[in-house]
C-alpha cells in the first residue's frame, strides 16, 4: 500500500517564485472558469477571485448573463462571456486550464455544457472539475473530459461518495486510488479529496495529506474558492503535482491565518490574502 506522505510547508517556497523583471501577462497562463446558474453566481465568482489572487496571467469567467454586473463589480480582472455564447467553444480550445463546476447546476444548458467540454479540449490542457459538474458525471460517466492532458477532480467527501459509489465511512485510501483508476483508465487523473484534512491522490499513485486547515473554514463557498486557487497555480506554473499540492496548502494555510483572530473564515477572505502569503514565500526562494 502507497505511504501517505504529509504536505509541508517547504512545498510553498519550491513552487512559489519570484516573478522576473520582464514579465507580461501571457506568460501566467490562461484560465476559464465555467458556472454560476441563476440561483449560484457567488461560487463561479469565488472560483474567480481564488484565480485572480493565486496569479493567473488572464483569466475569462462563462456564466450566465445575469451574473455579469456582479462578476464585474467585484473582480474586473476578469473577462467575460455568457455561457451560451456560440463562441465559447473557441474560447475554451485557447486556454490552459479550464475549471468547471462551481454553481453549474444540473439544468440541460450545464449538460450541453459538460458535452461541448468533452467535445474541445485537447491534450495540453488541464480541466479542474468541481461541485456541479462532478455531479453531472456521476449520474452520465461518457461526460468525463478524458482528452484532456490532465483533469483534477475535487470533490468533498458526499459527491466522492455519489461519483465512486463509495459510502463516506468506507473512503480509505485503498478504495479511492481504486476507484480512481476505474474511472478514468488513462490515468491523467488527480484528485482532490476535500475534508477536514484534504487528501491528495496524484496521477502516480502518491498520497498525500494536508495538515493544515481549521473549523472556522467550514463556509460555503470554500471548495469553490480551492478550484480557483488549483486553476490558478496550474495556468501560472504548469501542471505538476507539486503545483497542486501548494494550491492546497496554501488555501487552508491563509485560513488559519485568518482563524487566529477570526471566528468563522470567509472564502473571498482567503483569496483576498493570497497574494500578501504568496509574496512572502516567492522572497524565501
Amino acid at each position: 500500500m502507497t505511504q501517505t506522505q504529509e504536505i509541508k510547508e517547504d512545498i510553498l517556497k519550491k513552487v512559489i517564485k519570484t516573478r522576473p523583471s520582464n514579465s507580461y501577462k501571457g506568460k501566467f497562463g490562461r484560465i476559464l472558469l465555467i458556472g454560476g446558474s441563476e440561483n449560484y453566481g457567488g461560487a463561479i465568482i469565488m472560483a474567480t477571485e481564488g484565480a485572480i489572487n493565486a496569479g493567473a496571467g488572464l483569466t475569462a469567467v462563462a456564466t450566465r448573463s445575469i451574473n455579469l454586473t456582479a462578476l464585474h463589480a467585484r473582480d474586473p480582472e476578469a473577462m467575460y462571456i455568457d455561457w451560451q455564447d456560440r463562441n465559447l467553444p473557441e474560447l475554451i480550445k485557447k486556454m490552459d486550464v479550464i475549471v468547471c463546476g462551481p454553481g453549474l447546476g444540473s439544468s440541460r444548458v450545464a449538460l450541453q455544457i459538460m458535452q461541448m467540454l468533452k467535445a474541445n479540449v485537447a491534450a495540453q490542457q488541464t480541466v479542474v472539475l468541481d461541485a456541479s459538474a462532478l455531479d453531472l458525471i456521476s449520474n452520465d460517466k461518457t461526460l468525463l473530459p478524458g482528452k484532456a492532458g490532465h483533469l483534477i477532480l475535487t470533490p468533498h467527501q458526499m459527491e466522492w461518495q455519489r461519483l465512486s459509489q463509495i459510502k463516506i465511512p468506507f473512503q480509505t485510501d485503498s478504495a479511492n486510488l481504486t476507484a480512481l483508476k476505474q474511472l478514468n483508465s488513462v490515468g491523467n487523473t488527480t484528485l482532490v479529496l476535500k475534508s477536514n484534512h484534504t487528501h491528495i491522490y496524484t496521477e502516480d499513485g502518491k498520497i498525500f495529506v494536508n495538515p493544515t486547515g481549521n473549523p472556522g473554514m467550514a463556509t460555503g463557498g470554500m471548495g469553490d474558492t480551492l478550484a480557483g486557487i488549483i486553476g490558478g497555480f496550474i495556468a501560472q506554473f504548469g501542471f505538476q503535482a507539486d503545483n497542486i499540492l501548494a494550491a492546497v496548502y496554501l488555501h487552508s494555510l491563509a485560513g488559519d491565518v485568518l482563524y487566529r483572530d477570526h471566528y468563522l473564515v470567509k472564502p473571498t477572505q482567503i483569496s483576498q490574502l493570497l497574494p500578501k502569503l504568496m509574496k512572502k514565500y516567492a522572497e524565501q526562494d
